[in-house]
């Protein structure tokens, strides 16, 4: 069973930046792949970015601004998040899963309890 943590989310203004954390414990940090999701106000949540052993997917409107890394030794992965708009207002979820098929849908088996993320005009 694997448990994850988000961190790092607060009220930023726009143009500015934030990096959330995902902490992981209580399995295999290296061999699974971590997505990033938000759901926003009235909004189903969505697919933001993935990280898999060696590849690194994002979505259209977070690409070029967005950066997914990972850090196996830490356990941890991270999103960190340039020139923020007020509609990437949304908490922001990180999740888990062993395959890389379907990584920008909702099929990961873990997921952590979200962290708010708020951007002003």
């Amino acid at each position: 069973q694997v448990q994850l943590v988000e961190s790092g989310g607060g009220l930023v203004q726009a143009g500015g930046s934030l990096r959330l954390s995902c902490a992981a414990s209580g399995g295999t940090f290296s061999s699974y792949v971590m997505g990033w999701f938000r759901q926003r106000p009235g909004k189903e949540r969505e697919f933001v970015a993935a990280v898999s052993w060696r590849d690194t997917y994002y979505a259209d409107s977070v690409k070029g601004r967005f950066t997914v890394s990972r850090d196996n030794a830490k356990n941890t992965a991270y999103l960190q998040m340039n020139s923020l708009k007020p509609e990437d207002t949304a908490v922001y979820y990180c999740a888990a899963k062993q395959h890389l098929g379907a990584y920008n849908t909702l099929t990961y088996a873990y997921w952590g309890q979200g962290t708010q993320v708020t951007v002003s005009s």
